[in-house]
């Protein structure tokens, strides 16, 4: 990376600390760092999970956001408290606006409910050094809302997000400039741990002999480019620091869409069998936009018929209103869009992909409907034990109908048996 000139910018990414659990805690006029605070959808059910909770109660009893109300302990100390997202919102709003009050808000990004971006690079005059104000800004929404953070800092979002995870959530503020790459960012592994690289691409890079940061730094670009195309480069410039998107940019533009195609074993001619290869479909695909923290908001489903039906089909895509990563609500749309759609032919070959993505941090929010959030923890439990066991060591009952293909193809390497 040598000669190439890296604009000096100032950009903090600030997480609020325990947000929701700390919201709560002050609004019971409590100190959100000392109080052991889980904040539960339905008290009522036993088995109900918790949407959020304090650092202290992560601390002294061990519950975190998913643990179950009945592992929760009868202790005196503990307080559980209903979620309440209109005043979630409003303080996440009442925070951006604390922030227009030392920038444009062109230079603020939310990223999330409780984690957002300011740039404030150009502030000197009116503020002082970019550091200091950032301390300050902290110290406001101690003294005007109660309420903790973490701060990141550097010369970029990326840099911001990595000082911020890396560091600032252990120490409450860090700042990186590109001097500290090599001792603070290269070391990092596994790979997973840095932002924007998933589970999957991990695996990828591992396969390449590349297990840590510092690995991917001084690995040769051509060869990763090979390999991923564009992100190759991508993921090499950001190894060493260097992110030169806009505030509010995706990070890492990688992949596009996740998506399926199957040539079927036979002409599928009843709907029940066609929509069970689309669910498997829909398995493989949102396990993998889930490993990869991602969501979508576009749904597209191809059918092909069948020669023998004089060929023909259909492809369309259909947009949703929010992200999403779950299997059953991308088998939903593609359920209507089926429907709409076929024509009573045998199918022959069934292709699928989810796009238009997003960081799933966009889901947030949703996730405190506690369905949403169950239905998103056994998803990411399904994808675990797949991963260590094989897709075959855990799967829905209609793969194993006479329609489902999903565990007889775990069998295949390049479409031929493994034995």
């Amino acid at each position: 990376m040598k000669g190439l000139e890296l604009p000096e910018r100032y950009i903090f990414c600030i997480d609020m600390r325990g947000f929701y659990a700390s919201v709560s805690a002050v609004e019971l006029g409590l100190d959100p760092l000392e109080v052991c605070l889980a904040i539960v959808g339905n008290q009522e059910r036993k088995g109900s999970v918790v949407l959020a909770a304090s650092p202290m109660m992560k601390e002294r009893f061990g519950v975190k956001t998913g643990t179950r109300l009945f592992e929760i302990p009868d202790h005196q100390d503990i307080l559980l408290i209903e979620p309440k997202m209109k005043l979630y919102l409003q303080k996440s709003m009442a925070i951006t606006e604390l922030l227009g009050t030392y920038v444009p808000k062109e230079s603020i990004h939310i990223y999330s409910v409780d984690e957002s971006f300011i740039e404030l690079t150009g502030t000197e005059k009116l503020w002082g050094p970019p550091a200091f104000t950032m301390r300050r800004i902290q110290q406001d929404l101690l003294e005007f809302f109660k309420l903790p953070s973490s701060v990141g800092g550097g010369p970029n979002m990326l840099m911001a997000k990595l000082a911020l995870d890396l560091e600032a959530k252990e120490t409450g503020f860090a700042y990186w400039t590109h001097a500290d790459i090599a001792m603070k960012l290269w070391p990092v592994s596994p790979l997973s741990r840095m932002w924007g690289i998933g589970i999957r691409t991990e695996k990828t890079l591992n396969s390449m002999g590349i297990y840590s940061v510092g690995d991917l730094a001084c690995a040769d670009v051509s060869l990763l480019e090979e390999q991923f195309g564009i992100l190759g480069n991508q993921l090499h410039q950001h190894a060493n620091g260097i992110d030169l998107s806009d505030l509010g940019s995706p990070l890492v533009e990688g992949q596009i869409s996740y998506g399926k195609g199957q040539i079927l074993y036979r002409d599928y001619i009843e709907e029940k069998d066609i929509m069970t290869i689309i669910l498997e479909m829909c398995e493989d695909v949102a396990m993998r936009t889930r490993q990869a923290r991602r969501a979508g908001r576009t749904i597209h489903l191809s059918v092909v018929y069948s020669k023998t039906a004089f060929g023909g089909g259909f492809s369309r895509s259909r947009s949703i209103d929010e992200a999403t990563n779950d299997t059953l609500k991308m088998y939903q749309v593609c359920l209507e869009i089926f429907r709409e759609h076929f024509q009573h032919k045998p199918v022959r070959k069934i292709s699928l992909a989810i796009s238009n993505l997003e960081e799933e941090s966009s889901m947030q929010l949703s996730l405190f409907d506690e369905r949403k959030f169950e239905n998103r923890s056994l998803g990411e439990a399904m994808d675990t034990i797949r991963k260590r066991y094989g897709y075959s060591a855990i799967y829905r009952g209609i793969s194993g109908t006479g329609a489902g293909t999903a565990i007889a193809r775990t069998k295949l390497i390049g479409g031929h048996n493994k034995e």
